[in-house]
């Protein structure tokens, strides 16, 4: 793409400052004591009939009274600032069956879940796992590095915080849509080339038939809207095949550009999710990072969050090349780590 033919700037909602929004309600939510009963029955309800939370839908999963809110949470994450924090589930009450059950069911208002690895795991666990970030094939949230701003392989990621670090850990969240209005503006030949298919690398997720990276824009305008993918340690990683789209010096300056911004406190805010705090992002529209942290020496009071991965059937449309990642761009029924021969399972504890 040319610098003269980028997309207009981004206007509305999701395109938002760092400092201004963090001030803002309309995305804090707390739970009421109705509302958490309701889950509570629901969740209780759901593995009577089965202790697999797989066979948990929405359909199954019923919320009379806290699902029409959970349908403003969704639409404001799709339409509108793209993230949204629910507070006050008592992880410190509940067993972590019960906790899993009822995020896993809140989950379901929001969105299909996917599959986050190559083991089929739906539910994932963000934990140091003790691996070393600098193996091409560790996904970074198994470790206590920090992430970097990234987004994750479905349309909504949503976290519920078991247990905090002793230090850090935070999260932070930036705007994608800002971080190109800010690229159009001021480094428009730059912003051009985060429209070429840079090749990002699948950490050795690889399956049948698939090639060990795929080669998706960071920058993609389709149907009129932007949507940014973005992991550049993965983007560095699969430079090592020969035949990943290969960066040149221009290329890398864009991508340290990216960056620069994302990092700038101009921009982005940090978040410290407690205990009983569910965090949820629109990939397409933000990035997300978490800060490195240093862990209690009692494994048990280590630091754990649950993830879901969750595909709207109410999404927007991606461009083709999107189902190289996303397995499909059918809203509802992409993104995740596909791997067609394994069953996808909800454990309770990391793997």
């Amino acid at each position: 793409m040319q610098p003269n033919t980028l997309p207009p700037a981004i206007q509305g909602a999701s395109a938002w400052l760092g400092p201004e929004e963090s001030t803002k309600q309309h995305w804090q939510h707390a739970l009421n004591d109705e509302e958490v009963r309701e889950l509570e029955t629901a969740a209780t309800n759901c593995l009577q009939a089965s202790e697999d939370l797989t066979q948990i839908r929405r359909s199954n999963f019923l919320l009379p009274t806290l699902g029409p809110r959970l349908r403003e949470i969704h639409a404001a994450l799709l339409q509108g600032c793209g993230f949204a924090l629910i507070r006050s589930l008592p992880v410190r009450q509940w067993s972590t069956q019960l906790t899993a059950a009822a995020f896993y069911g809140l989950g379901t208002h929001l969105g299909n879940p996917r599959p986050q690895n190559s083991k089929g795991h739906v539910l994932g666990h963000v934990i140091d796992m003790g691996l070393e970030a600098k193996d091409p094939n560790v996904r970074i949230y198994q470790t206590h590095e920090r992430q970097t701003f990234h987004t994750d392989s479905s349309d909504i990621v949503g976290l519920v915080c078991l247990q905090q670090a002793k230090r850090g850990g935070d999260s932070a969240l930036v705007s994608s849509n800002t971080l190109y209005n800010q690229m159009r503006a001021l480094h428009p030949r730059l912003a051009a080339l985060l429209f070429d298919p840079i090749a990002t690398d699948r950490r050795g997720e690889v399956a049948s038939g698939q090639k060990p990276f795929f080669e998706i824009p960071v920058f993609s305008w389709y149907q009129g809207l932007m949507s940014t993918i973005y992991q550049r340690q993965y983007i560095d990683s699969a430079q090592r095949f020969e035949e990943a789209f290969r960066l040149t010096p221009l290329h890398v300056e864009a991508l340290d550009c990216f960056d620069a911004l994302a990092n700038s406190a101009d921009l982005n805010f940090l978040m410290r999710l407690e205990a009983g705090d569910m965090q949820f992002v629109h990939n397409h529209t933000l990035l997300h990072d978490r800060t490195a942290f240093e862990d209690w020496n009692d494994p048990s009071r280590k630091r754990h969050l649950l993830r879901l991965w969750l595909s709207s059937p109410e999404a927007r449309a991606l461009a083709p090349e999107w189902a190289q990642r996303y397995g499909s761009v059918e809203p509802g029924n992409r993104g995740g780590v596909m791997m067609p021969a394994t069953a996808w399972q909800a454990p309770l504890k990391p793997q």
